[in-house]
C-alpha cells in the first residue's frame, strides 16, 4: 500500500518502521526534516498537499488541533486531495474539530478514520498499541491491515470519528486522575513513615494491576519523569476534555482538580516531564512529614 505519514515525531518515528517492514510504501512529512531522514526506506514529502495526492492512505499525527487545523486546513492540503484517499487521523483533537472536518472530507472525496491510539512511543515501538478506530466501515477495512501492523488491538467504536476521539480524551483524563490518585496515596503514606515505593509497589500488583498504574506509579516511586507522554500534552488533552464537557453540560469535578494540578506544573516548568511528574505539584500540599520521608 503506499502511504503518505504527516507528523513525524516521537509517536510517528517509533510507528513509521512497522509500516515499511510490513512492506508498504511510505513516504512523510515533518516540519523538521531530518526527523524523516532518520528514517529508513522513507521518502520525504517536500510539503502536507503532497500527501494527498498519489497516496491510498494519508496518515496525520499532529500534536493538537491547531497543528491539524495550520497543516491540513489552512494549507489548503486538504483541499488539494486527488485519487480519493483515506485519511487516517492518529491525533488526539477536540470533537469540534473532527466535526468540522467530516463535511471538509466529503467535500474533498477523502475517507476518513479517527484513530487515536493509548500508548507511549516505547509502546508504539514493540507495535502494541490499543488503536481506538471510528468511521465509516468502508474506510476502517482499507486501513485495517496498517492498524494490525502498528498495534495488538484496534477497537471499533463505530461510524462516528468523533466517539474515538472522545473515548482517548476520556481515557486520557482518567490517566491523569491516576496519577493524581497515587501521588496523594502517596502522600499520606509517606506522611505517616512509609515510602511511596514501598506503598506503590503493593497497589500496583493488587488493587490496581495495570499498566498504566504500574508505569507511573514507579515513576513516582523513583521520581524519574522522563518523558514518554509529556505533562504539557497531558494537560492540552485536560483542556479537551474541559471543552468537550462544557459543550454538553457534563460536570467533572474531579478532573478539573487534576487540571488545576496540570497547569501549576507547566507553570513551574515541568511541561517537558512525562505527565507522571504531575506528582511533584501533589506533594508540597502534604506536610512537612512526607516531604522528610521523600528527600531520604
Amino acid at each position: 500500500m503506499k502511504i503518505a505519514f504527516i507528523g513525524v515525531g516521537s509517536m510517528g518515528s517509533a510507528i513509521v518502521p512497522h509500516l515499511v517492514a510490513h512492506g508498504h510504501r511510505v513516504s512523510a512529512w515533518a516540519r523538521r526534516p531530518e526527523a524523516v531522514a532518520a528514517l529508513e526506506g522513507v521518502a520525504r514529502l517536500a510539503a502536507p498537499s503532497e500527501a494527498f495526492t498519489g497516496h491510498e492512505v494519508v496518515i496525520t499525527m499532529l500534536a493538537d488541533d491547531a497543528a491539524v487545523r495550520a497543516v491540513l486546513l489552512d494549507s489548503g492540503a486538504l483541499a488539494s486531495a486527488e485519487g480519493g484517499p483515506v485519511h487516517l487521523v492518529m491525533s488526539t483533537i477536540s470533537p469540534a474539530l473532527v466535526a468540522e472536518m467530516q463535511p471538509l472530507h466529503t467535500q474533498a472525496g477523502v475517507g476518513y478514520v479517527a484513530a487515536p491510539v493509548f500508548g507511549v512511543p516505547a509502546v508504539a515501538a514493540r507495535a502494541e498499541l490499543n488503536i481506538l478506530a471510528a468511521g465509516a466501515d468502508e474506510a476502517v477495512q482499507r486501513v485495517l491491515p496498517l492498524l494490525d501492523a502498528i498495534g495488538k488491538k484496534t477497537w471499533r467504536l463505530g461510524a462516528d470519528p468523533v466517539h474515538a476521539n472522545i473515548a482517548k480524551i476520556a481515557g486520557n483524563m482518567m490517566i491523569t486522575m491516576a496519577i493524581e490518585s497515587m501521588a496523594e496515596a502517596s502522600a499520606l503514606t509517606e506522611a505517616h513513615g512509609l515510602p511511596a515505593a514501598d506503598f506503590l509497589e503493593v497497589v500496583t500488583q493488587t488493587l490496581f494491576a495495570c499498566p498504566s498504574y504500574q508505569r507511573y506509579g514507579k515513576n513516582i516511586a523513583e521520581r524519574r519523569y522522563e518523558a514518554g507522554f509529556r505533562l504539557a500534552l497531558g494537560l492540552k488533552d485536560a483542556l479537551l476534555a474541559r471543552d468537550a464537557a462544557a459543550h454538553r453540560n457534563v460536570s467533572l469535578p474531579g478532573a478539573a482538580v487534576v487540571r488545576r494540578r496540570l497547569e501549576q506544573a507547566v507553570r513551574t516548568g515541568r511541561g517537558g516531564q512525562d505527565w507522571s511528574a504531575l506528582a511533584e505539584v501533589a506533594h508540597p500540599d502534604a506536610g512537612d512529614a512526607a516531604q522528610a520521608v521523600r528527600a531520604r
